[in-house]
């Protein structure tokens, strides 16, 4: 968890109070100006009010251009990004017809597929021409190709379990699932940062979702002791079913789980676990099967384990692993399965093609020094940051390392700055962060090289000096020592 200096705190409140104070003025003379300039239809009330309307208009449109910047290539360790400009302060961008050659430090291209392969791109070009783009049907009619059975039938021998179901979209793999799996009378514990997906997926569900500590197994056993001597609330009957959610990988904050505690206390107290692993499958453990093959988890102790294809295999999509009766019940039930398009035939090959590769089915060597690099790199520029004196979170072997930045004002001057001297970063603030804790998000990837990665920490020393974002003091350089004889 983040321990915000209290120094660092009282900034940073300030800064945002200093902005919403001048917005809500700004606000207020606007009103009184356009008091018979009413743009809403009469009797209509605004679609868009409150504060979080209020932070769009006087905050995000001022860095709007640090966010969503287009590219013209693929997201390989370099890649070009589009040049805009603003005439109206902000408020609207204009793309311009010039790119700029930056290295990539924003994109989850962890392995490197997500350029040309010399393996699977003639195969996914291969299946473009014999299945087209897209199957134009659901599942459950004509949208099953022979590609997608082969990849269910290799993600469930990839990640250890009994089977496993395809969807087109990885968001979708969890807001869709998770309400098939759980209704009323059920009980959901999930971690605080739990990505979005779930946190929506739960919410629909209609089951009682309550929510334990970050990555705290002894506060998940609280949590969990105290909702099973309660029950559900007014009739106290017990719960139908408990299901804990957790990350393999955090995004936002690129720390593992503490899987085997978790699963500890699961059993314990009989609650199902599912496992969301989009940032750690095919990134993390000897043979990339993710935080389970890393931190000694045996498969069969999660129940249902869930991922994307847009990371690690530069794909589309999600799916879900678990028994053949879990599978089976979603294929019947989850309408994300029953009334959505297939997942594209070509995105089906590429991620057939990349678990391959990953496996050494390819015949080379291939997929274990991706793996090995992506850790080495990893592991490489964490402790490079760390030594700088940048606040750095996560842990090791983690490709997601974030970046403290805190102040608002900080966002723009770091991203740009950045960007100036063509590093192109990710920075990440509220609504997806907490409000104080906006923060620098740095992907690495198995396609950077030790040139690219002493550049790309040249650029940020010397953009974080400049912004003032090295909240520790630097490590002092090692100097070699000569060998001396020992004097008699």
């Amino acid at each position: 968890m983040v321990r915000l200096p209290y120094t660092t705190a009282l900034t940073t409140l300030f800064s945002y109070g200093l902005l919403f104070a001048f917005g809500q003025l700004r606000d207020f003379f606007r009103k009184l100006i356009d008091w018979f300039k009413a743009k809403n239809v009469k009797g209509y009330a605004p679609i868009c009010l409150g504060l979080e309307d209020f932070y769009v208009r006087r905050l995000y449109l001022r860095i709007q251009d640090c966010f969503g910047r287009p590219i013209a290539s693929a997201p390989d360790s370099w890649f070009d990004v589009v040049e805009r400009y603003s005439n109206d302060s902000n408020k609207t961008l204009q793309r311009t017809s010039n790119t700029t050659r930056c290295l990539n430090l924003g994109s989850y291209n962890y392995l490197g597929f997500a350029a040309a392969d010399e393996y699977c791109t003639p195969r996914v070009i291969e299946s473009l021409k014999k299945y087209s783009p897209s199957t134009c049907s659901v599942r459950v009619d004509g949208g099953t190709t022979k590609l997608h059975t082969e990849l269910e039938e290799l993600v469930a021998r990839f990640v250890g379990k009994p089977a496993a179901i395809l969807f087109g979209m990885g968001y979708v793999t969890n807001s869709a699932i998770i309400p098939c799996l759980i209704g009323k009378g059920g009980l959901i514990i999930s971690d605080s940062l739990n990505h979005n997906s779930i946190v929506n997926g739960a919410r629909g569900s209609g089951a009682t979702v309550r929510v334990f500590q970050h990555n705290s197994p002894a506060h998940l056993e609280d949590v969990l002791r105290e909702q099973i001597a309660g029950g559900q609330p007014r009739t106290h009957r017990p719960w139908k079913k408990i299901i804990v959610i957790v990350e393999g990988i955090y995004s936002m904050e690129g720390e593992l789980c503490k899987l085997p505690e978790i699963i500890a206390v699961c059993k314990k107290y009989k609650a199902y676990t599912y496992l969301d692993e989009a940032h750690s499958i095919g990134a993390v453990g000897q043979s990339g099967r993710g935080v389970c093959e890393l931190l000694g988890v045996d498969p069969a102790d999660v129940d249902i384990m869930m991922g994307t294809f847009t990371k690690s295999f530069g794909s589309c999509g999600g799916y879900i692993a678990a028994s053949k009766e879990i599978i089976q019940h979603l294929k019947h039930s989850c309408p994300a399965h029953l009334y959505a398009t297939s997942m594209s035939p070509p995105a089906v090959q590429q991620v057939i093609s990349a678990i391959k590769v990953i496996l050494g089915e390819d015949g080379s060597n291939r997929g274990a020094q991706k793996l090995a690099r992506i850790r080495e790199n990893s592991n490489f520029f964490r402790s490079e940051l760390k030594k700088m004196g940048f606040e750095v979170l996560g842990d090791n072997d983690s490709p997601v390392m974030p970046i403290m930045l805190y102040n608002p004002a900080k966002i723009p001057a770091f991203s740009r700055e950045c960007l100036r001297q063509k590093v192109a970063v990710v920075t990440v603030a509220f609504p997806a962060t907490p409000l104080l804790l906006a923060r620098a998000r740095i992907c690495i990837s198995a396609s950077h090289t030790r040139e690219d990665l002493l550049k790309a920490l040249d650029v940020i020393s010397r953009v974080g000096d400049l912004v003032g974002i090295k909240y520790f003091p630097a490590e002092p350089p090692k100097i070699a020592e000569a060998g001396h004889d020992k004097l008699e």
